[in-house]
């Protein structure tokens, strides 16, 4: 048989990014050289968004023609190799018991990753160019931001859990140093640790599970895993070992995928990441780094579908993160935080899909939610800009005809957001709640509070509009005069608009008698875990009038609470001050994430404190201190009094020498 095809081209998607980081990084240090001859000078850091969105554009080119070539493909063959190199051999190198290539693989679900990746990606660049424009660290925010797609696309398209892993600390180490990017401010940088040191506990999960399934297959090559798992595998000809197993490596790696894509228990980083420029938090925390855990429990789908368990804690965790973003987004007064705690429960449905098996359902929320999502942290950091750095919506109000291209394009995002009929988030939303539905048992309770979830969504949403862009102007006039963004920063805003309201078309849902264009697209990908969990638990479709039935009730929510919630702000903040005064407890639970991240300070990061303060004070200070200083004054006390043996006296020599030959007779003589 003959190898399969080479396309090293492939390469180039996440060189191009990584070659145009190097770059933007030489631009920052040239533009240091030169304002340290000429404070005044502005140096070479204009050149850096040209640099930044070429490499970008240049990838996103490479992704589309890689998504062309995969659709001329048949659909069992729809699968792109790049060259492999070796990386790591262990053993004969002959017949290595592991070893480890370099290569990259581009299929369906790649591909689809890829796009969404340099698309979106390529905008945010765009808009960052005039949102960042004048800050000190121009170049050097271009060349993070380049750093970072390289790492995720590293991290969707190389082939082993290995490569993976080093794109997921790579898009780690990248999130810490654009979410610190301001970290003179203090807050910041503190943020940035706050992120780095969470998504460690993730990743210690990450390697475990990549360590348990070396065990069970003895490679880590996703491809191949997931090729023994296909849909020849039967769970009841395998052993309980290799079941509990199996379970155990799937429960590891989704403990990576909480802390990568923010859920219960280690979602408290995302709402605090808030302190990086507008742009890090659209591309970062709405659109890549974030799906992370989607894609890899898509990525290895048969290994989850053979654990029930770990499928429905999956389900679990999901719609209880949820339904925490989801109550508390209700209060938040900062438009950004706002945002934050919605991506977190965003998120959570997504996972909430994913137990369900629903795994084209939850990449179909992933792409919208990356449409919408994005387009809302631009639009809030268009309206931020305006207001001149003002992110509390409490000193907002009439932004509307100040800002109107703005406006339009936020209200495209928040109606989609809160799954106004019709809407891109409509469908994916109503998607991932009817396979909730059709799975039965525990999962019925799941759908009522991923159903009460979308009742806080929409309400939330439109809470936001009203307080931002409707009621009484509630700033200072003195001082702060709103305006519209520049064009660099507004059409990237409608562009994201149109993919909100129209990327519905992507997967429509069965009653309405089209093609499912994303779950057609990703079957091949999803079918080894389509096939075992139908071995589980099979059943039966959903039939129309129940479909209908429920696109009815998604419909009649979304739009009830989305006109309650504007209807209850349009006039201004009173009803949050309300809150504060008839139910101050509630609000204070709810504004502090229902008090789980003040239940870590208190239960983890005190107890911390106190154990390193002990160790420090008294092992470290007392015991270790007090050993080596003991041991050194004893030495120098020795010292003082075998110095006065040497006083230079002859009588005194002759009378040290008599003792010791009358010490070294009487050793003998005994001895």
């Amino acid at each position: 048989m003959l190898p399969p095809p080479s396309h090293a081209w492939l390469w180039w998607i996440p060189l191009l990014p990584l070659i145009g980081s190097a770059l933007c990084g030489a631009l920052h240090l040239a533009t240091l050289s030169a304002r340290k001859r000429d404070p005044q000078a502005k140096g070479p850091a204009g050149l850096a968004p040209l640099i930044a969105c070429a490499a970008m554009a240049g990838a996103l080119a490479l992704a589309v023609k890689g998504f062309l070539d995969l659709r001329a493909l048949d659909a069992a063959a729809r699968v792109l190799n790049s060259t492999s190199w070796e990386w790591i051999t262990v053993g004969d190198p002959r017949q290595p018991w592991f070893d480890v290539d370099l290569r990259l693989v581009l299929d369906p679900l790649s591909s689809t990753l890829g796009l969404v990746i340099t698309g979106v990606g390529l905008l945010i660049h765009i808009y960052a160019s005039g949102y960042m424009k004048g800050d000190a660290g121009y170049a050097k925010f271009f060349a993070y931001l380049n750093l970072f797609v390289f790492a995720m696309l590293m991290l969707v398209l190389s082939s082993s859990l290995l490569g993976v892993f080093v794109g997921w600390e790579g898009v780690g180490l990248c999130s810490y140093l654009l979410i610190g990017f301001w970290y003179e401010k203090g807050w910041p940088a503190e943020a940035a640790q706050k992120a780095f040191i969470t998504n460690r506990v993730g990743d210690a999960c990450f390697l475990i599970g990549s360590f348990l399934l070396l065990r069970l297959f003895g490679t880590l090559d996703m491809h191949e895993i997931v090729a023994r798992m296909g849909a020849d595998f039967r769970l009841d000809a395998v052993s309980d070992d290799v079941k509990l197993n199996i379970a155990l490596a799937a429960l590891f790696l989704f403990g990576g995928c909480c802390g990568k894509s923010a859920q219960m228990p280690l979602f408290t980083w995302l709402p605090d990441a808030m302190a990086g420029p507008t742009p890090v938090s659209a591309l970062i925390h709405a659109a890549t780094m974030v799906t992370s855990g989607i894609y890899l429990v898509v990525r290895l789908n048969p290994l989850f579908a053979s654990s029930p368990a770990v499928m429905t804690l999956i389900s679990g965790v999901g719609v209880a993160t949820a339904l925490i973003g989801g109550s508390t987004a209700l209060v938040q007064r900062d438009i950004k935080k706002v945002l934050a705690y919605s991506t977190v429960s965003q998120l959570g449905y997504m996972f909430l899909g994913l137990g369900t098996g629903a795994f084209g359902a939850a990449v179909f929320h992933l792409v919208t939610h990356a449409f919408f999502k994005a387009l809302l942290f631009l639009g809030a950091g268009s309206v931020i800009h305006g207001m001149h750095e003002e992110q509390d919506m409490h000193k907002m109000g009439g932004l509307r005809k100040h800002m109107p291209q703005t406006f339009a394009t936020f209200l495209a995002g928040a109606a989609a957001l809160s799954g106004l009929p019709l809407m891109s988030g409509f469908f994916s939303k109503d998607e991932i709640l009817a396979h909730t539905f059709n799975s039965g048992g525990v999962y019925y309770a799941f759908w009522i509070v991923g159903v009460l979830t979308a009742a806080m969504t929409a309400y939330y949403t439109w809470r936001m509009v009203a307080l931002t862009f409707f009621g009484p102007e509630r700033f200072d006039h003195h001082h702060v005069h709103p305006h519209e963004s520049p064009a660099v920063m507004t059409v990237p805003l409608m562009v994201l608009a149109v993919l909100s309201v129209l990327g519905g078309v992507l997967g429509l849902p069965p009653v309405f008698h089209v093609a499912h264009v994303l779950n057609d697209w990703l079957a091949p990908v999803v079918a080894p875990g389509v096939a075992i969990l139908n071995q589980l638990h099979p059943h039966e479709h959903l039939s129309h009038a129940v479909e209908w039935v429920l696109l009815g009730l998604g419909a009649a929510v979304a739009l009830a609470f989305a006109h309650t919630g504007f209807r209850t702000y349009s006039a201004g903040p009173e009803p949050d001050l309300a809150i504060g005064r008839g139910a101050p407890g509630v609000a204070a639970f709810l504004g502090d994430a229902w008090s789980i991240d003040s239940t870590y300070t208190r239960v983890v990061i005190l107890p911390l404190r106190v154990f390193a303060f002990v160790v420090r004070f008294i092992v470290d200070q007392v015991v270790i201190d007090g050993l080596v200083n003991g041991a050194g004054s004893l030495a120098k006390n020795l010292a003082l009094r075998a110095r006065g043996m040497a006083s230079g006296q002859l009588d005194a020599y002759a009378l040290w020498m008599g003792g010791g030959a009358a010490v070294i007779s009487l050793w003998w003589m005994w001895s």
